[in-house]
């Protein structure tokens, strides 16, 4: 048995919600004014790429203090399709790891990427499920 997450998301009238977290933030999410909305939040799909940035980056930044690299800074840029059929999904994405610094390792830096992608994101492995991932390396002296 694992642990269990419990949120609770509340109708905030029109179409925004707001949702907890087990952080203890509150989360605002809302439809743009093109879907009765007033874009006064995340969007539901968005915040899935987010998630998934999200989940990786920790577990990158995490193997970058263990193994010692000199990382001056790294974002992660995450491109995903829409399907255009409801119920509108993402069927590809691309993540792009963009690391900063004049001493990168480029063999440990994608050994870090790796373990994230391929052992400790769970939200990757979520993602696997319905989604065909690409991975991109890309370093900036």
């Amino acid at each position: 048995m694992g642990t269990t997450n419990h949120i609770s998301t509340k109708w905030k009238g029109k179409m925004a919600f707001e949702s907890t977290n087990p952080s203890g933030h509150v989360l605002r999410m809302d439809a743009g004014p093109e879907n009765d909305g007033e874009g006064s939040g995340f969007r539901p799909k968005a915040l899935m790429l987010s998630s998934l940035a999200g989940c990786s980056g920790l577990d990158v930044a995490s193997l970058i203090k263990k193994m010692k690299l000199e990382v001056t800074d790294f974002h992660i840029e995450t491109i995903a399709n829409l399907t255009d059929e409801h119920p509108k999904f993402y069927d590809q994405v691309t993540i792009e790891y963009h690391f900063y610094g004049d001493n990168l390792n480029e063999s440990k830096l994608q050994k870090a990427v790796d373990l994230s992608v391929e052992k400790y994101c769970g939200v990757m492995e979520m993602f696997r499920q319905f989604a065909t991932i690409e991975v991109k390396l890309v370093l900036h002296s």
